[in-house]
């Protein structure tokens, strides 16, 4: 196994060259066996011989550990120097086919960047990463990936006395508008232009020659977030809290806490107990990201002219509607775009929020329309079926344009509209088994998580609607 260490080598200054400090009597709980595939390792990695790997006791050939510095805005309000608290970047593995992955170990130990913290992770919290990273990959959104839980007696206190734990991730690049914000504001204008040649050369490469290669660069950034926040808004995800320091440069999703998929439709759905104002509220998110970018934007002020950046900021709006209208047609079925698609989206939106409609079974269930039939499956799934028999007869004459099969729709629609995703009740199941060393639920969570637009009988227990409890469950940024 080959490491790079570029980050290491090629920015000084932009971190602590630091080990991470091992859990005691640490022991691998779980690991994602597919990931490991993409990543070229074979099975005897995950033996318990090799728990000090993804424990942070060994490190491989060639690693370099480092906690990186960052600042950034929170909740709106500058928050100043932030940085690894808990996380320590091992190194850059090279696989054979050129690409290059971060891995990152999160609750590895105090850092100089740890603050009042204690730099650890709880096993709650790194199961609800786990499984919300692999659960977005396999929806097809970007995002870092999870690949090992490591589990100890070692106690953490939260709220309450909990088990230590680690999660060993990937991600092509754990850079975060943050890192710019964090040198612009310490008066280091040479330090933001070295971060982005780097960035540029490692990751745009395409770009580097270009005269205006910020310019090309920056709207790339700008676009990848647009399109990011759309894939969010199609499958009903929150992220919970998108201060700045958890927003990727490569417009991946990034530092899974308070998340949640939405049950019932509710646009104003707010899944962080601790965001009082609901700034992070779901039909937010667009606007956030807008806001998070223009932060960016001032970082980068002394690369690129005003005009210039508000050049490229005028690129969010139609690349997120673009990339929402796209992914919102697919799960309605319509494969060309049409003059009345998006009356027909907003009204069915609206029925969906005035019901409190289950806005992942709603969709799946759509999936199964065909266009001749006066009924639909969905219909019974609605107190005003006057109004859903209204929408629906226009669905059905909206459909016909398209001249598609059923059958081919059908499969399309269920390509778009997945029948498993992960919700927090859910989540919780696997966090109460895997806090009693019982993986069963885990392990199959995660499995149906890995194909969730399936049909597969043994998924059938994780679609049905949740019990009322199960939609009450409190999360916060310590999640």
């Amino acid at each position: 196994m080959e490491f790079n260490n570029t980050w290491h080598n090629e920015l000084s200054g932009f971190y602590t060259a630091l080990k991470p400090t091992p859990l005691k009597q640490a022991r691998l709980l779980y690991h994602s066996e597919a990931l490991a595939r993409e990543l070229e390792l074979d099975e005897s990695w995950f033996n318990e011989e090799n728990t000090g790997v993804w424990s942070g006791e060994t490190l491989l050939p060639g690693m370099q550990p480092l906690a990186q510095v960052y600042s950034g805005h929170q909740f709106g309000v500058w928050a100043g120097q932030l940085g690894d608290g808990r996380g320590i970047l091992l190194g850059e593995q090279q696989l054979s086919d050129g690409r290059k992955f971060d891995w990152h170990l999160k609750g590895a130990g105090l850092t100089p960047y740890s603050r009042m913290g204690d730099g650890r992770a709880v096993l709650r919290s790194t199961v609800r990463e786990f499984l919300a990273s692999e659960a977005l990959h396999h929806l097809g959104i970007p995002t870092s990936r999870a690949l090992t839980i490591v589990t100890s007696d070692d106690p953490v206190y939260r709220e309450t006395k909990e088990r230590g734990a680690m999660l060993l991730r990937v991600a092509e690049s754990h850079a975060r508008f943050g890192h710019f914000e964090h040198f612009f504001y310490h008066g280091e204008p040479e330090k933001v232009r070295q971060l982005a040649d780097y960035l540029i050369h490692h990751h745009w490469p395409s770009l580097a020659s270009e005269p205006d290669r910020y310019l090309l660069w920056f709207s790339d950034v700008v676009e990848r977030t647009a399109r990011l926040i759309a894939a969010w808004q199609s499958v009903g995800f929150a992220h919970g809290v998108m201060n700045t320091d958890n927003m990727s440069i490569l417009g991946l999703t990034l530092d899974y806490g308070p998340y949640g998929f939405l049950d019932d439709y509710q646009p104003g759905f707010i899944c962080n107990h601790s965001d009082y104002q609901g700034r992070y509220a779901f039909d937010n998110q667009p606007m956030i990201g807008l806001w998070n970018l223009n932060r960016l934007a001032h970082a980068l002020s002394d690369l690129m002219t005003t005009e210039q950046l508000k050049q490229a900021l005028s690129l969010y709006e139609p690349a997120l509607m673009a990339a929402w209208g796209e992914r919102m047609r697919a799960k309605l079925g319509f494969l060309t775009p049409q003059t009345e698609d998006n009356e027909l989206l907003t009204g069915l939106l609206a029925l969906m929020s005035q019901e409190g409609s289950d806005y992942t079974r709603t969709f799946r269930m759509l999936s199964e329309t065909q266009q001749q039939e006066s009924r639909s499956p969905l219909r019974d799934e609605f107190i005003d079926r006057a109004a859903f028999d209204q929408w629906y007869q226009r669905y059905q004459q909206r459909l016909l344009k398209d001249e598609c099969s059923d059958a081919e729709r059908q499969q399309r629609m269920k390509a778009a509209n997945p029948a498993v995703v992960l919700r927090n009740y859910l989540a919780q199941q696997a966090i109460e088994g895997a806090e009693r060393d019982d993986i069963t639920m885990l392990q199959h969570l995660h499995q149906a998580l890995c194909n969730p637009f399936s049909d597969a009988p043994e998924y059938a227990d994780l679609t049905r609607r949740p019990p009322d409890e199960g939609k009450k469950i409190s999360v916060s940024c310590s999640s």
